[in-house]
């Protein structure tokens, strides 16, 4: 650039000649090139300006569209800070058939040292102690001085034992945050959900994982964080469950049982709508594994899936089904019921030593629950056709519900087949399962013939499966269950309006080194209401019951688990949308009143 001089040689030579001051034309051209820097400040600070204010713009802009970004999309699983470990945390809630929370997540804190920058390790050791009373004070003493750098406290901390952490004001204590399960509903459905505890661990985060139940069973979908935010949704009515909870307990009470298990089925679809255990615990505290004793006496113990009994009478509608079906009698058919019956060095009796016989049909066989009426039916059917009925059925397999406890409570089968085990497991004795195959082998009977395979997950499409009775036979064999209500061994389990059928089970408790007990039981009924359309399955099975309302104790199911089942469908009918049907009277019946 060329500068233009304030004093110009030729214009100050011919100022002078004129006469005129030469200072004028400095001044001039001092002014003029002041007036030349100022503009080109201006221009270099407008510059400045446009892009500082660019360079703002940018900033919130992108700022700006992070935030909606983030408030428009699922939250992130915090990661550990150490590369290449990261941890997730959140996990996907699980809601009942109607969506309300079964199980979802709350943020907490877990509480950890650092002793070397503690200030009083012995003072902090003896205030954490009277804040977590299962704390020692002298073994967090030690541990705060035997020269480690980092130390667990508590894995969890409730909003008040923070606060009075904070208020002890050390700097070795801190805080990391934690995502934990919660169970709002405390001990319903306890054995459904199972539970849930800590995998992978970090300061800044821990991994939920599942340990028991559909918890662990569907962990992984759980897990998924492309699945976060979608509910797993179960087959279980919470309002149900409840109510069959409050009637079971207080039944398990006044027919002073150790443990007790219910469950109610949909026969159309296998949806488990309630599923009970007692004892039962709450899965915001679950408690240890049993290490001694009979794992069956811990409340971790789920009755009505890994329990496997001889479940009694309760079977006695299948010879009387596959009878039917394969043609051999109709629920007429006259049947031998003679007692005792002698099969080898076997002798076959009735309860209290009865006699049924000489003759009775096939329905009064189920209705007075003969044992050798029975017998001659199982008899008639063969060992063979028996096993495959039973397999279709689903009694030689572990349930395919899910939770992870079903593929440990597989049926006890006789390893081998003779005529006097095709007599004694055609009344119940002989073979173990669960209350939940029978409840599933009770609703393949009521729904048409249809095999039902039994799920916990909500299911929004129809249940498919294989045909094992014909509809005939299946009306056949809930028309000889009503009966059993109606004039035999369930007349307690009558609930006006809903017309209930099904069939007791009374077995002696076996004793674990052998034998049976003579004054133990595990007793069941198994039902199936409407009986003129049937919807539902309710098993109820009560261990070692005895009802002692009477002048001698009483322990068959007709006097315990009947009554009891009886009022759970009272109670829950209703909440199922179970309109009772009335009786219309005859016309002779009735009187005209006029005002």
């Amino acid at each position: 650039m060329i500068r233009t001089p304030l004093r110009p040689l030729a214009r100050i030579l011919s100022a002078r000649q004129r006469g005129e001051n030469p200072d004028v034309i400095e001044r001039e051209n001092l002014a003029r090139r002041n007036e030349g820097l100022r503009d080109k400040a201006r221009r270099r600070a407008e510059a400045r300006l446009l892009f500082l204010g660019m360079s703002f713009l940018l900033v919130f802009g992108t700022i700006g569209v992070r935030m909606g970004v983030m408030a428009a999309s699922q939250p992130v699983e915090p990661t550990n800070a150490a590369p290449g470990a990261e941890i997730v945390a959140q996990r996907a809630d699980i809601t009942d058939r109607n969506g309300r929370v079964l199980a979802t997540n709350m943020l907490t804190h877990a509480l950890y040292a650092q002793p070397r920058i503690m200030v009083d390790p012995a003072g902090v050791a003896q205030k954490l102690a009277v804040i977590f009373p299962d704390l020692d004070a002298a073994t967090l003493e030690r541990r705060f001085t035997d020269g480690r750098s980092f130390l667990w406290i508590k894995r969890v901390l409730s909003p008040e034992q923070m606060q009075a952490v904070h208020e002890i004001g050390d700097p070795g204590l801190l805080f990391g945050p934690r995502e934990v399960r919660l169970y709002p509903n405390g001990r319903l459905a306890a054995h459904v959900l199972g539970g849930a505890s800590f995998g992978a661990e970090g300061v800044d985060s821990a991994e939920v994982i599942g340990t028991a139940g559909v918890e662990k069973m569907m962990d992984a979908r759980l897990r998924d964080p492309a699945q976060a935010g979608t509910p797993l949704a179960l087959s279980i009515d919470l309002t149900v469950q409840a109510t069959v909870q409050e009637v079971l307990d207080t039944g398990m009470s006044m027919m002073n049982a150790k443990g007790a298990a219910a469950i109610l089925m949909d026969v159309n679809t296998g949806e488990v709508l309630a599923m009970v255990s007692l004892p039962d615990f709450d899965p915001n505290d679950r408690p240890n594994l049993p290490t001694e004793g009979d794992p069956s006496d811990s409340p971790l113990f789920n009755r009505g899936l890994q329990g496997v009994y001889e479940l009694g009478s309760t079977f006695k509608i299948f010879a009387a089904a596959q009878a039917m079906e394969l043609g051999l009698m109709n629920a007429e058919t006259m049947v031998d019921a003679n007692a005792p019956m002698r099969w080898g060095r076997h002798l076959i009796k009735e309860f209290q030593g009865k006699n049924y016989g000489p003759l009775l049909s096939v329905t009064d066989v189920i209705v007075k629950s003969s044992n050798v009426g029975t017998a001659h039916i199982a008899l008639l059917i063969g060992g063979t056709r028996q096993q495959a009925f039973y397999r279709s059925l689903g009694f030689f397999d572990p349930t395919p519900i899910e939770l992870v406890e079903a593929a440990g409570a597989k049926p006890l089968i006789p390893a081998r087949w003779p005529e006097i085990v095709t007599i004694t497991t055609s009344y119940g004795h002989g073979m173990s399962a669960s209350p939940l195959h029978l409840a599933s082998a009770y609703a393949t009977i009521a729904n048409g013939g249809i095999k039902v395979s039994p799920t916990i997950l909500r299911r929004t499409e129809p249940m498919t499966g294989p045909r094992i009775l014909s509809e005939e036979v299946s009306r056949a064999s809930v028309d000889m269950l009503r009966q059993v209500v109606t004039r035999g061994t369930a007349s307690l389990g009558e609930v006006p309006g809903y017309a209930v059928a099904g069939k007791t089970g009374t077995a002696d408790k076996p004793r674990r080194t052998g034998g049976y007990y003579d004054d133990k039981v595990i007793n069941t009924f198994a039902a199936v209401f409407p009986a003129n359309d049937p919807q539902y399955v309710l098993t109820v099975t009560l261990d070692e019951p005895v009802e002692t309302s009477g002048p001698e104790p009483r322990r068959t199911a007709g006097w315990t688990s009947v009554p009891v089942a009886a009022e759970i469908i009272r109670r829950t009918a209703p909440l199922l949308g179970l309109r009772p049907q009335v009786e219309s009277l005859p016309m002779d019946g009735l009187t005209a009143v006029r005002n």
